[in-house]
């Protein structure tokens, strides 16, 4: 591959290895690694991350390593966010990767080619190796535009990343111009759902980095390439992963990872996919009339509580059936 990488790692040195061999198999000219610190709370963490820098950091082909070592924990929404600012601060483009996804073998050139394909293209901002939707649509050509900008596997440049700002501070005034509507195709639900969750984390109420990432596409006009078939394994389900421990999506399972064929089919123009936008808002964010139902219902202290009860039943049963 011709890309430098820069690798996002942590505490698990499980999934780091598996990543890691993938990176290892093609051969990346650069590869950053930028390590969170441990968490002073957690018992056998620090030896963790000591044993995940040293698995990610095991170069034996010609490569040139850069590292960012943090001896604090700065969490997933500063650790993530100041490994991608280093490593654009450094390269004009590259593939960015967590410890917890993985790449299959035509990720890679998928990638190279498109970064090559869109790097003056100010309408593109970021090539997205994740399609979650590939069991319910199947574009003719090898990808597609799209408004939302899956972040398990993908590549971007400086000149898109610039616009980057963890804090948010041009979200009140966007709000104020009905910004999400510009996006929304008149869905009443997409423009209630997604104003809420980027006034959740502007006021500090969610803690991550990614949603900002969509913000800063949308408020600037930038879109998403989706693969026509998914290019990457999400590891990170399970107890130990920071956001996603629930249990494996439908969605995820359904959306297996095939190779694409190399060259590329390329669409004919630059514009958004209504079509598959729709099916991602429908099955993937759960835009529909009784989740925006239940998403209400959750923010009413009554319901909380009932939830909350209905929980601790649930896990005393389990105890008692175990």
């Amino acid at each position: 591959m011709r890309s430098p990488v820069l690798f996002l790692v942590f505490n698990r040195p499980d999934t780091t290895c598996q990543v890691f061999e993938a990176i290892r198999a093609a051969k990346p000219p650069k590869l950053y690694v930028a390590a969170d610190g441990p968490r002073l709370n957690r018992e056998g963490e620090r030896e963790r991350c000591e044993e995940v820098r040293r698995i990610a950091t095991a170069v034996d082909w010609p490569c040139e390593l850069k590292t960012l070592f943090i001896d604090e924990n700065l969490g997933c929404k500063m650790g993530v966010s100041g490994g991608i600012n280093w490593f654009f601060d450094n390269e004009e483009e590259g593939v960015i990767l967590e410890d917890d996804v993985l790449p299959i073998k035509s990720f890679f050139p998928y990638c190279d080619e498109l970064l090559e394909r869109y790097r003056q293209d100010e309408r593109v901002g970021v090539i997205s190796g994740c399609n979650l939707i590939s069991k319910r649509f199947e574009p003719h050509e090898s990808y597609f535009f799209s408004h939302y900008n899956h972040v398990w596997g993908w590549a971007s440049w400086r000149r898109a990343w610039q616009h980057y700002d963890v804090t948010m501070q041009a979200w009140p005034e966007w709000r104020d111009e009905n910004g999400v509507r510009s996006i929304s195709d008149g869905s009443s639900l997409f423009e209630s759902y997604w104003r809420e969750t980027f006034e959740n984390v502007f006021q500090g109420r969610i803690d991550t980095w990614d949603y900002q990432w969509t913000f800063a596409c949308w408020r600037i006009g930038m879109l998403t390439v989706l693969p026509a078939s998914n290019q990457t394994h999400n590891l990170g389900f399970g107890l130990e992963a920071t956001h996603t421990t629930i249990d494996t999506p439908d969605y995820v399972q359904d959306s297996i990872p095939m190779l694409l064929n190399i060259p590329m089919r390329h669409p004919s123009s630059v514009k958004c996919n209504i079509k598959a936008d729709k099916l991602i808002s429908r099955y993937i964010v759960h835009l529909t009339i009784f989740e925006d139902l239940k998403r209400k219902l959750r923010a009413i202290p009554f319901f909380v509580k009932i939830n909350n009860l209905l929980q601790e039943l649930n896990m005393k049963n389990n105890f008692e059936n175990f």
